[in-house]
This record gives structure tokens, sequence and C-alpha cells, in this order.
């Protein structure tokens, strides 16, 4: 089959925003504005018009299987004989989740008419929540990536938390649209998650006030290095607007001189195939595809750019366990080509989702295609590799501290441990980071108590740990010791 693009949305991101709406980035309703971003439908392809097919004949039955008496003797029975009253709608949209889920796919879902209705609502500008971006990973909702500058990267969820709980109430059995339902919300309203973290090994609790979560996905600054003019193009997803607010900031860096490129993609969790794909036309030369779309059959569709050669200068492109799907799409693509990428191999999402709307205002979100890197790599599950590995300091990985009794002298644990990571991050004279107490870390403690206007016993309550955690955090989003954008500044000229 070959693809052509001319009907619905391509969906990259297999991931809903926790906000408003429940989803944001890369789930898009084909409409006749957005002929690039869509799949025809040929007449081969399985997706037909669901409008029409809800108007045919009830006694047109040429397509349904042998077996479909059997969902329709399941349904009445039900629907007849149950004990309680039985909502009709409600035992449709199981049986539709439940195709879905005996496929195994964390990316294929189902979205109701309202969960549609509220998405529509707030594509365009903005949303509230707490901005990040989750998928289902082993039957457990885990983040992808918090958003830029939202309450949940302020909170300090990070990639790969795994959420237990939300306000006490068990996520166990929920699908990853019940889960987002849950944990979305007004701004100011407060949700409290239950985050597994790898590396800990008991779960802990996560505040977060939700609040306005603005649509700016581009994010750029001129740095100078050895007198060289180095722009870094920061993208935080790949949504409708990303390609022109790139295109924009990449040309004033290059009219102001820039002499190399730094693209961060870290904690970008991806988007809409148009807009990577937009992106990539300006670094891809046109004797290369900078993707392959593969599907069922095997049938391998590369695309190209018109770009005649390289950019004149040096490119590097920083990512980690939080830039998936699309953020992949970029990465793979500039390495194949020989640019530097620089940090952690990312997260592994090598699929493609179609939004196919069933007629009534409710839509399945199924995978139909894989896409391949130009050398025709497939990365899914395994992510993209970077040339040189950077891990950030120890301190980036800290969790929050759970204080049940507060910790002194001579106690020992991984929560003592996890504090003297914190401080020996913030700068405080530690002489160990083994999890024992320490003189020396009661002293560090009383100090950093004194500097932050605390009462300065050297034991860590509740209080000291929380400001700890905040200091932390501040220090993280502060980029102060981003040892990777550190590495790819230093390396970009060699």
């Amino acid at each position: 089959m070959k693809i052509s693009k001319v009907q619905l949305a391509l969906i990259l991101i297999g991931a809903l925003v926790l906000g408003f709406a429940g989803a944001y980035i890369g789930v898009s309703i084909a409409n006749p504005d957005q002929a690039d971003q869509i799949v025809e439908n040929n007449n081969n392809d399985p997706i037909r018009n669901n409008d029409n097919n809800s108007q045919e004949d009830e006694g047109s039955n040429n397509n349904e299987p042998p077996q479909w008496a059997k969902v329709s003797q399941a349904y009445n029975l039900i629907k007849d004989n149950y004990l309680e009253e039985v909502d009709e709608q409600q035992l449709i949209e199981g049986a539709i989740e439940g195709m879905l889920q005996t496929l195994g796919d964390p990316y294929s879902s189902y979205m109701d008419i309202e969960t549609m209705k509220n998405f529509n609502e707030q594509i365009e500008s903005s949303f509230e929540g707490i901005g990040a971006e989750v998928s289902m990973v082993n039957g457990i909702v885990t983040i992808v990536a918090p958003i830029k500058n939202s309450p949940a990267e302020k909170a300090g969820i990070r990639p790969n938390d795994q959420v237990l709980e939300v306000d006490g109430e068990s996520l166990e059995g929920y699908n990853l649209n019940e889960a987002v339902s849950i944990i979305r919300g007004e701004k100011g309203t407060e949700v409290i998650l239950t985050i597994q973290r790898q590396g800990t090994s008991e779960p802990f609790e996560v505040s977060i006030i939700r609040d306005t979560i603005p649509i700016e996905t581009v994010y750029s600054e001129m740095h100078t290095i050895d007198g060289k003019k180095t722009g870094v193009i920061e993208i935080t997803n790949f949504s409708e607007t990303t390609s022109k607010e790139f295109n924009n900031q990449l040309k004033d860096l290059e009219d102001d001189g820039m002499e190399g490129l730094i693209i961060d993609v870290r904690g970008n969790p991806g988007g809409l195939l148009s807009a990577v794909e937009e992106v990539l036309m300006n670094f891809i030369p046109k004797d290369i595809p900078y993707i392959q779309i593969e599907d069922a059959d095997g049938n391998k569709s590369p695309y190209y750019s018109k770009l005649n050669e390289k950019k004149d200068y040096p490119i590097t492109v920083l990512i980690d366990e939080g830039s998936a799907s699309a953020s992949e799409i970029l990465a793979v693509a500039m390495k194949e080509i020989g640019y530097q990428i620089i940090g952690k191999t990312s997260f592994g999402k090598g699929t493609v989702q179609q939004a196919v709307p069933l007629g009534d205002g409710s839509t399945i979100k199924l995978t139909f295609f894989k896409w391949l890197s130009p050398e025709g790599n497939w990365i899914h599950e395994k992510g993209v590799e970077p040339t040189t590995e950077v891990e950030q300091p120890k301190y980036y990985y800290t969790n929050p501290v759970q204080i049940e009794d507060p910790l002194k002298f001579n106690d020992t644990g991984n929560q003592v441990e996890n504090i003297q990571v914190m401080l020996d991050g913030l700068g405080y004279d530690v002489d160990r980071t083994d999890g024992y107490f320490s003189e020396k870390t009661e002293e560090a403690v009383k100090q950093f108590q004194q500097d932050n206007d605390l009462s300065a016993t050297g034991v860590v309550d509740q209080d000291t740990a929380g400001t700890l955690e905040g200091k932390v955090i501040e220090r993280i989003r502060s980029g102060e010791d981003d040892i990777q954008l550190e590495k790819a500044l230093e390396e970009i000229y060699k």
C-alpha cells in the first residue's frame, strides 16, 4: 500500500497529556486544513468512511465475521437478563475497549464522546492539569515526560516514574484514558500521586497543584564557546505550531551569525509527524529519506526533503530517557547522517497511530504503521543510543524524602543516602553518601538549616526534607549543573 498524505492525521505520541482534556499532542482528527499531516485511505486501506458505514442498512452484514453472532448473543443476554439495570452504551464501549485491550498495545485506545469533546475544546490554545505525558507500560501508568515549566516538572516528576495511586485510589485495573480522567482537573486544585521510581524501594507521594499549561514548544538562546556563537534550540514537544516556531528561531540564530547548533529534545515525548518532518527538512538532504513508513504487509514508503545539502555548521542533538517518538525520529535521522547525539538512550517508540472517528464523536486510536530510520532501523522498545553517553549529576536522580520518624545521627538507610546525595549536589560538605548518618552529615544538615531559616538541629524532619527537596528541584531546573549540555557545547567544534 502506497502511503500518501490526504485524510487522517498520523499520531506519533502514543501518550496522553494529563490536562483538562486528558489528551494533547499527537491525537488529531482529519480535516481539510491538515492535508500535510494525514494519510490517504485507498481502496485497499482497512479504514472506511465511518459516517457512511453508520448509515448502512442493518441487514448489510457482508463484512461481519461469522463469530459476530456470538458477540450479539452475549450483548442481548446481558441486556435482557442481568440482575441490575444495564447501560447499553457502556456495554458497547466496553466491548470496543475489550477488543483493543486484547491487542496488548498501549498505544491503541478508545476515546469516548466526552473525552473527544474536551480534547477538541482545548487543543487550540492551552489546557489545565499537571502537565505530564503518560503511557501504559506493562499495565502501569508511566510518565513519559513532564512538560517544561509545568506543575509536574516543578514538583519533581520524572520520565519513567510509575503512577500507582491518585489521591489514595489505586490505578490497578484502569486503562490509560480512565487513569488520565482521574489525574486531570481544574486549575488550582490539588492532586496527590503515589509514585514508584526506579532505584527506590518504597513508593512516595507527590502533591501537585493543577494549573494552566500553555502550549509553547520551542525555546532558543545563543552561547559563546571559544569565541564562536553557538545556538541552542530546545523543543519540548511537536505540536501544530512547532515547525513554524522552530524555523523562525533557527532563522533568527542564523541571522545573528550562529556557527554551531545544539538541538535539545530531552524530555520531549513526541507529537505530530508533520511537525518533526518540517523540522528535519532543514537538515536532511534530498538524497536520503528522513523517515520510512512500513505498513502491516512490510511495504516501505520513504519520504524525502528538497534540501540540496547539509548545513555548513556543526550540529549536536541532546536526548534522554524522556525523548520519545517524534523526538526519536529527529535524533536517529540526525545520527545516521553523521551528527553527534549526546545524553542517554531514548524511550523507544517506533509505531504510528491513526485517530479514526466512529461517526458519533468517539474515536479509536489504532496502530497502523511502523516508522523506520533513514537506514531502515526500527528503534521500538530499544530507543536511540547516543554517540556519547553522558549522565547527569547523581542528585538529579534523587527522590522525595518521606519522613515518618526524623532522621538523625547514627541512622542508616536509603533515605539517609538520598539526603546525603542531595546535600552534596547542593554544595554542602558531606564525607559519605552510603546511607550512614555521620557527624559530618549532621554538620551539613545544620548548615543547610541555617542557610534556609530552619531550626539548626542537625535532625532531618519533614520541614527540612521538604525544603531540601525544593532546593534540589530548583537547582535542576536552573540548569547550573547540566553536564549533558556542557558536554555538547564542549564537543560540538571538535
